[in-house]
């Protein structure tokens, strides 16, 4: 299978920097999450890669070659950048039939889909008359026309209905299993954590991170352990002595930060005071991503003040 390549990519608008020096890699068999704040050069990137501008210096490649210099293309990669691109006045069969012509891809495929999209009911309306889901199902089937090697999506689940964000997700990870390049940009971190074995996240055109997943929350977060007992103020007064601090909640939860549970447990069970639960805590994708990039938004929203006289 193909990788994604960028070397030392440059992209300048004016004296505006859409992409600074980027390099890195996306590779086969897994999904790599392409995160970023608004701004931050995800989708000049993206096209960049597919030949819709021209670098300003570096490269940006696909198993070696440039987009333009790939014969029948989509049967290397698969792209969606905007479900809103496609005619309105075609049918959806149609579109794709169009597309399928010009890469020498048979009318089967077409049909195929058309079914995997959960289109094929719908694939002699015109494209004027799709819900944003519908549309953005009509782009994914588009991306997978070719059966290519690599897939690029931005933000695939928009406008998708729950079953819709899990079929896409699904989809991702059976592609990844076959050994294809995923490369998935988005702003949803919850959805992103769900599916991305690997991250590439920017800030002001520039690389803020490459690494997989569970690394790059590792290294954004310390450890904390969370506790449950029917002796808690035992506990709290056990692990106290022991140099920890433990906080009470409302529901009568300990939190100790710095430690791992499997310490608190046999803390516990040395002491024979029974746990209810016991749990590490962990910085979600969220947080890290949000502790990463909040200096270099572009537009970033000013924190909310409270209002005194409302608290008074």
């Amino acid at each position: 299978m193909t990788s994604i390549d960028v070397q030392t990519l440059t992209k300048l608008y004016g004296n505006k920097r859409a992409v600074d020096d980027l390099t890195f890699s996306v590779r086969p068999g897994r999904i790599t999450g392409f995160l970023g704040p608004n701004g931050a050069g995800k989708s000049t990137t993206m096209r960049l890669v597919l030949g819709l501008d021209r670098p300003t210096r570096g490269s940006a490649t696909i198993g070696g070659r440039r987009y333009a210099e790939l014969t029948e293309p989509l049967r290397r990669v698969g792209a969606l950048l905007d479900a809103q691109a496609a005619h309105g006045s075609r049918t959806a069969r149609n579109h794709l039939s169009a597309l399928a012509v010009s890469n020498r891809i048979g009318a089967r495929r077409v049909e195929e889909v058309l079914e995997e999209a959960g289109l094929a009911q719908v694939g002699g309306a015109r494209i004027k008359t799709f819900s944003l889901g519908m549309r953005q199902r009509l782009g994914i089937a588009a991306a997978l026309l070719g059966d290519p090697e690599i897939v690029m999506l931005d933000e695939p689940s928009n406008g998708l209905d729950p079953e819709g964000i899990i079929w896409i997700r699904e989809l991702m990870k059976r592609l990844a299993r076959e050994g294809r390049t995923v490369l998935v940009s988005s702003h949803l971190m919850n959805e992103t954590s769900s599916f991305a074995d690997h991250l590439v996240i920017l800030g002001q055109g520039r690389l803020l991170a490459d690494l997989p997943m569970q690394e790059f929350l590792e290294s954004r977060s310390s450890p904390r352990t969370r506790v449950r007992t029917t002796e808690p103020t035992r506990l709290r007064d056990l692990l106290a002595r022991r140099g920890h601090t433990p906080t009470q909640g409302d529901d009568g939860r300990l939190t100790i930060e710095g430690v791992k549970a499997e310490e608190i447990g046999a803390i516990a069970a040395a002491e024979g005071i029974p746990v209810l639960e016991l749990a590490d805590e962990r910085t979600t994708l969220e947080q890290a991503y949000l502790d990463l990039t909040t200096s270099t938004a572009e537009f970033a929203s000013a924190p909310i003040q409270s209002d005194p006289q409302q608290e008074a």
